[in-house]
């Protein structure tokens, strides 16, 4: 199917003599004497691409430019006119003309703005469609409340330039929360650039922020651009920022403020123009009182809250999420997609998930590998999911009081042991006890 062309010109000479030639060049071709049966059968017709003259009868040229992009935006148009200026072509190219071209008209320009005009229409859609497949592949899946309402959040303030606290344990997806305002706001075309501040040595991390220039850090060679700067116009997501420590914090609320910084090692000031998220699965208010946050950062970060559930209070949500994980993990091994069995779905269904979303992902990649038969049923599952907690009313059938409390410090510690993703010395920090008297838990040695 070859492109419709539709021209708008009030002298019949230029119709019929360029409407020849585009038809000659065997594109399709439509004409109109003027504003408004141009825009008529830009409705009807839809054509691909419009070549309009400034002065016509009626509404004028520009006039007609406005409409055709208030209607349809994405429609190129370039604009011919036997009186061009610098005036008129400044004026049509900030209402959206793709190009200006004077008459006496040249067949070979109008040729090549012309393909030009469609080869960038047909990289827009294809960047649009793009744009489409990430925000399906990063959705948010699910339909409990919790979800939903979580979804409304994120449609409300996307389109937004407001920064947003996630908050949620580990492994609920606040990432995944953080990309989709993203791509909802803006600022999509423009790049995030992720900071995961709690794996960036303590020593690094303003280079890491603000660049550096070359010699400023030891072992560098060369000037580096920091993460602020490498998200100019974009997102910065600044992920577990409750680890951030306190020197940096300062700066980092420096440059919140005053949207200003310098390259470490260097004197000339940089303006920063970016939309922060950050993310963390502290009690931020805690740290606060503990002196491990500044206060003032967090309200300036806080503007927007957003917590992210953890899949405990959404197991509405497990069958669908655990169809998507059994779909991606079959697309990804190139083999058929396994179901899972009734048995192992109320298993799912009754777990706590500690890990959160990421404990079942990994867990149905692990299931798709190992399992052989199709059909994954309650005897594949891992012990973990399958033995008996000492929770909720077994912790009353317990008759020692002392070893109540271990049983229910040692269920504790297991969630959120696997909250802090195995890590003792992070879990002891987080709870406030010892990494001995954790892993004295564990050992069964506590007393």
């Amino acid at each position: 199917m070859f492109p419709s062309i539709l021209i708008a010109d009030d002298e019949p000479s230029i119709l019929q003599s360029l409407g020849g030639l585009l038809t000659d060049e065997g594109f399709e071709v439509l004409t109109a004497d003027n504003g408004y049966e141009a825009l008529k059968i830009i409705d009807a017709e839809a054509p691909d691409l419009v070549i309009l003259d400034i002065w016509m009868p009626g509404i004028d040229g520009i006039e007609t430019l406005k409409e055709i992009k208030k209607a349809h935006p994405v429609l190129p148009v370039i604009i011919i006119t036997g009186h061009g200026n610098v005036e008129t072509a400044v004026k049509a190219t900030k209402l959206g003309a793709f190009d200006l071209i004077e008459k006496p008209l040249n067949i070979d320009k109008i040729i090549v703005a012309i393909n030009n005009a469609l080869n960038f229409r047909r990289l827009e859609e294809e960047n649009r469609y793009l744009r489409k497949k990430i925000i399906e592949r990063h959705s948010i899946n699910g339909n409990s409340k919790p979800v939903q309402a979580l979804k409304m959040q994120i449609a409300t303030v996307a389109p937004t330039d407001s920064w947003v606290l996630i908050k949620g344990e580990n492994g609920t997806g606040k990432e995944l929360v953080a990309r989709t305002l993203h791509q909802l706001s803006p600022r999509a075309e423009s790049p995030m650039v992720n900071v995961n501040c709690a794996a960036v040595p303590e020593s690094l991390i303003e280079s890491e922020l603000f660049g550096h220039e070359k010699g400023a850090v030891p072992g560098s060679s060369a000037r580096k651009r920091g993460k602020f700067e490498l998200a100019n116009t974009g997102t910065i997501f600044l992920d577990e920022i409750g680890d951030m420590n306190l020197s940096t914090q300062a700066k980092l609320l420096r440059i919140l403020d005053e949207k200003k910084y310098q390259r470490v090692g260097g004197g000339r000031e940089l303006t920063s123009d970016v939309r922060v998220i950050a993310a963390t699965n502290k009690d931020l208010e805690l740290e606060i009182n503990n002196g491990n946050f500044r206060e003032d950062l967090y309200y300036r970060l806080n503007v927007v809250p957003i917590d992210v559930p953890p899949l405990r209070d959404r197991t509405d949500d497990i069958p669908i999420l655990v169809e998507t994980f059994l779909a991606e993990a079959a697309a990804s091994n190139r083999e058929k997609q396994k179901t899972i069995a009734d048995d192992a779905m109320d298993i799912f269904k009754k777990y706590t998930w500690p890990g959160n979303v990421r404990e079942l992902k990994n867990l149905i990649e692990r299931l798709v590998i190992m399992v052989q038969h199709d059909t994954i049923t309650r005897k594949d599952l891992p012990a973990n999911l399958l033995e008996t907690k000492h929770t909720g009313s077994a912790l009353f059938s317990i008759d020692s009081f002392d070893q109540a409390r271990i049983a229910f410090e040692a269920e504790y510690v297991r969630k959120k042991l696997a909250a802090h993703d195995a890590d003792i010395e992070k879990t002891a920090d987080a709870i406030g006890v010892k990494p001995a008297y954790i892993q004295s838990l564990l050992d069964g040695k506590a007393e």
